[in-house]
Parts: C-alpha cells; sequence; structure tokens
C-alpha cells in the first residue's frame, strides 16, 4: 500500500482540520494515525481492536513503521476521534476513492480480509490418531 497511496498529500488534507496541540496533549503525527485509521478499515477491527492487533502482529506494526522504544501507539480514543473527524469532514470518503482508482489502475482489486499472524509450536500428536492396536493411521 505504500507505493499506491501518496502519503504526504494525505497528511496536507488533514493538517487543516486536526487539533493544534495548543490546548491538552500533544496530538498524535497524522500519519501515524492515518495508517491505524486505514487498517481498521480494510480489516474491519474495532477501535479496540486494532489498538490490540497492533501490540500483537508483527505485520502490522511494520505497516505502521511503529518503534515501541521511541513512540508511543495511538489508544482507541485516539483513533475514534480522528475517524469522526475524517466521516465528519468526508475526508474518509476522498481516501477510498483515490486507493480503488489506484488498484484499479494498476489491475487489483481489494476485498475484505483477515490478517494472519501465526506462530507454530510442536504439540504431541493427537490420540485419535490410533487404532485399537496400536499402530498409527494417516488422518484424512
Amino acid at each position: 500500500m505504500d507505493e499506491i497511496i501518496p502519503w504526504e498529500e494525505w497528511v496536507s488534507l488533514v493538517v487543516p482540520r486536526y487539533p493544534s496541540g495548543k490546548h491538552g496533549r500533544p496530538p498524535i503525527e497524522i500519519e501515524t494515525v492515518l495508517r491505524m485509521y486505514l487498517l481498521q478499515c480494510w480489516l474491519s477491527l474495532s477501535d479496540e481492536g486494532v489498538e490490540d492487533a497492533i501490540y500483537d502482529s508483527c505485520a502490522m506494526r511494520k505497516f505502521k513503521g511503529i518503534n515501541f522504544f521511541g513512540q508511543d501507539i495511538p489508544d482507541a480514543t485516539t483513533l475514534l476521534r480522528f475517524r469522526h473527524l475524517l466521516e465528519d469532514k468526508g475526508i474518509g470518503r476522498l481516501f477510498f476513492d483515490a486507493v480503488s482508482r489506484g488498484l484499479e489502475g494498476a489491475g487489483r482489486i481489494m476485498r475484505g480480509g483477515t490478517l494472519v499472524d501465526a506462530t507454530l509450536i510442536s504439540a504431541p500428536g493427537s490420540t485419535k490418531t490410533r487404532r485399537k492396536n496400536g499402530t498409527r493411521r494417516c488422518a484424512r
């Protein structure tokens, strides 16, 4: 997606509407929370689900460019406020229309999906694959 999305252009669309940080805590970098928002939409995750997935998934951290040693993960409330900002101003629709055009131009199509981040572990064999006489059979 980094090849399709013009990050600087998209960030510039949000900047005039994004909190300046004069009051309250400093705002999260726009590109960081925008990447989080896109993951949420693409994978149909809740605000809390995206936050948890970023902690759990190496692939999501890589897409977001997160460095846990020097950067905080935006929390679910931050994402909620950002999502409402994009929806209220109609910016989110602009982003997805642009992604769709870029994918179509490259001969691709976007569909909903699931990201699986698996870890393989060794485990004992199943007792269900043993015959009564003690020999093993292949499970089909």
